[in-house]
């Protein structure tokens, strides 16, 4: 709704949406988008909230979303047909409100109420400072049910995911990996590879020479980057959408962010994560020049960085 608020008008019905091709307009109302969820089958189904983009300078409008988000949910349940094979995920809301009683305190209260199968954490990663982002992250993991899925919507960096895990989330969704797969840039364990650089011209070595993908195996360096350079000269200078460049530094991304995943999850299985982080914090920064707000958030969660 936010990346889409310039198309869309919210009531307590539900959500009006006008469409950018020919300006007719559809309505989404939380009963109509369970029965969505429910004819497609997903294990896990999400219940349609009001959100506010969290750069907004309105605080009757954060407050409003928030009750409205909770009547919503309320809705959604009733409207659930499968509740015994799908699963129904809260989203809690309130903005940056992370005061004691505050916004995100009220939603919490509410949604942990309602004893559903697991929560989201929503209104983030919309362009606010990274010390608000995790003390969000942060209120709400204390709160929400150890015994439940708590899933943090809408983040995928691979530092974020590092560092929310270490907050307490368990689940993550982000187009981050595929995007910047657009624009001729790789995941790397140090950080970010862009292979349109002039410095990938002439170099034979993989993307990752630690990743056992195919297109690690199998593509250098250079070849990505004259397959970048070639089908941009036929389209965006900027993305290779849809290009054979794009799909096979995609394939790699996504592998990354999987290994990286499967890695952190078998350190918390083996009493080994503050090692892990520990790792994975000096192959991003190996000069320990670490960002506050990850040091803030690690020590929260007793991570110690030295």
């Amino acid at each position: 709704m936010v990346s889409l608020s310039r198309l869309c008008e919210v009531s307590e019905h539900g959500v009006q949406f006008e469409s950018f091709v020919d300006g007719s307009t559809m309505i989404l109302t939380p009963e109509a988008s369970i029965a969505h969820q429910n004819r497609i089958g997903a294990d896990i189904i999400m219940a349609l909230d009001d959100v506010v983009s969290s750069l907004a300078d309105d605080d009757e409008r954060f407050k409003e979303a928030c009750g409205r988000t909770v009547r919503w949910l309320d809705r959604c349940i009733q409207a659930h047909a499968h509740p015994d094979k799908q699963n129904l995920f809260g989203i809690v809301q309130g903005g940056l409100d992370v005061s004691q009683g505050g916004l995100r305190d009220q939603c919490l209260s509410e949604l942990i109420k309602r004893d559903l199968p697991g929560y989201a954490i929503g209104g983030l990663a919309g362009g606010e400072s990274k010390e608000a982002f995790w003390k969000v992250v942060a209120k709400c993991t204390a709160q929400l049910p150890e015994n439940k899925p708590r899933y943090l919507m809408g983040v995928g960096y691979p530092l974020d995911l590092v560092v929310c895990s270490a907050l307490g989330v368990d689940m993550f969704d982000c187009v981050y990996p595929t995007r910047t797969a657009r624009f001729g840039t790789a995941i790397v364990p140090s950080g970010l590879l862009k292979l349109k650089s002039a410095k990938c011209e002439h170099d034979e070595r993989p993307i990752d020479d630690t990743c056992e993908c195919f297109v690690c195996k199998k593509y250098t360096r250079a070849y990505l980057r004259v397959l970048l350079k070639k089908e941009e000269t036929f389209g965006d200078a900027e993305q290779t959408t849809g290009s054979i460049g794009a799909h096979l530094i995609t394939y790699h991304n996504v592998t990354y962010m999987l290994n990286l995943m499967r890695r952190l999850r078998q350190s918390i299985i083996d009493q080994k994560f503050e090692q892990f982080v520990q790792n994975f914090m000096l192959q991003q920064f190996p000069e320990r020049n670490y960002p506050q707000w990850a040091v803030d958030a690690l020590t929260e969660a007793k991570i110690s960085l030295n």
